[in-house]
């Protein structure tokens, strides 16, 4: 257990996280909210399998049509500074005028356009909101938060504007990804074949 008596910077989650790793191959993870060391709790299959399907389906729209970069899970994005906001999103997309040149060799400076959060059956509401809250502060034009139980989301813009989308609604990539939709049943794991 990482603890401290003072507020942290991104720079120290980057030195203590090379740390857990090289110590031991570690697989925790964190993030730092307004300079507080927060670890982060291993997730469900349900939400690793749901979390995968909406990353390939991003990925292959993204890159397809040439429109930035993909970023998958663990990928941790500075959001602020003074306190520093590190945030690792299940999913993320960055526009291509907005990628840093040259690419960053640590966090990414700048907030991603989209950021997908599958929630876990461990998160709080609150820390799903404060995670939202945060991202769109940053500059996020869009946040998908994902339920896997029940496969609904709720879907955040700028401004405060927010919609609950049921199991039967699409996500609507628009206007950070025009074109892309991806029906909420789409996310569902395929069910285990019939055995003979």
């Amino acid at each position: 257990m990482v603890t401290t008596d003072r507020l942290l910077s991104a720079d120290d989650l980057w030195a203590i996280q090379a740390d857990e790793h090289a110590a031991a191959a570690s697989d925790r993870r964190f993030e730092l909210v307004r300079g507080e060391l927060i670890e982060m709790t291993p997730a469900s299959g349900l939400h690793g399998i749901v979390a995968g399907e909406i990353g390939a389906l991003l990925r292959n729209y993204i890159y397809k049509h040439k429109l930035g970069y993909f970023f998958a899970a663990e990928t941790g994005f500075l959001l602020a500074r003074d306190p520093d906001v590190v945030r690792a999103p299940d999913a993320a997309f960055v526009a291509w005028e907005r990628v840093p040149d040259p690419i960053p060799d640590r966090f990414w400076p700048v907030a991603p356009d989209l950021a997908v959060e599958v929630v876990s059956p461990s998160d709080r509401a609150a820390d799903v909101q404060s995670r939202v809250n945060d991202f769109l502060a940053a500059g996020s034009r869009l946040v998908w938060v994902i339920y896997p139980d029940t496969l609904i989301a709720a879907v955040y813009y700028p401004g405060g504007e927010a919609r609950i989308l049921p199991r039967e609604g699409v996500l609507d990539g628009s206007p950070v990804l025009p074109g892309l939709r991806i029906p909420l049943a789409d996310l569902v794991p395929p069910q285990r074949p019939a055995q003979p």
